[in-house]
């Protein structure tokens, strides 16, 4: 699959019918809303782990020098915790060039954190899977943090990308093994310079 996934999510017409769409971010959308929204709610989804495995070719890092940024892997029974948008239909245009590095638009359940009952709702996530030209795949925890730290492209330092969803994480009041034990790699490790 090509590196510039927006052609083929333009392609999408799942809810071409609908007023107004719900996204689920998981990584840089929790913290990093930079679109117009009619409501944001914490939510989560099912079935899938947050893993710094994709390559930022175009944000956090460069063609030669990839970031790692957060994608997610099937992981049966597992609950993803993030932020849900209730979008317009026009917001998914500068979305899809936003996740253009490898990200396609996948149908998904989405289930809501901050009522007192059990309430879902059908909505979107953007997915790298391991087909993507990006995906980086596994590496230890060490090897991530290192590439991490040495990484930055227009969006800025990748490390700043890692310690923002690490904040938003702990301020939404959920722990992710994997990233907070990346946090702790990167801090661990000499500052790069500037």
């Amino acid at each position: 699959m090509t590196l510039d996934t927006t052609a083929i999510n333009q392609q999408m017409t799942h809810f071409d019918d609908h007023e107004a769409i719900w996204l689920f971010g998981y990584g840089s959308l929790i913290w990093k809303a930079d679109f117009p929204f009619l409501e944001r709610r914490p939510a989560h989804i099912v079935g899938w782990t947050r893993r710094f495995w994709q390559g930022s070719h175009d944000h956090r890092g460069t063609p030669e020098a990839p970031g790692r940024v957060a994608t997610l892997t099937e992981s049966p029974g597992a609950i993803c915790h993030g932020m849900a948008y209730r979008i317009t239909r026009d917001v998914l245009g500068p979305l899809d060039v936003r996740e253009k590095n490898g990200y396609l638009r996948v149908v998904t359940p989405l289930h809501f954190d901050d009522s007192g009952h059990a309430e879902s709702h059908e909505g979107l996530v953007y997915l790298a899977s391991e087909d993507n030209a990006a995906f980086l795949g596994p590496a230890s925890n060490a090897e991530i943090a290192r590439q991490i730290a040495e990484s930055h492209g227009p969006s800025g330092p990748n490390r700043d990308y890692l310690l923002n969803l690490t904040d938003a994480l702990r301020e939404m009041g959920h722990d992710d093994p994997h990233i907070f034990a990346l946090e702790r790699e990167l801090l661990a490790l000499p500052k790069q310079p500037a």
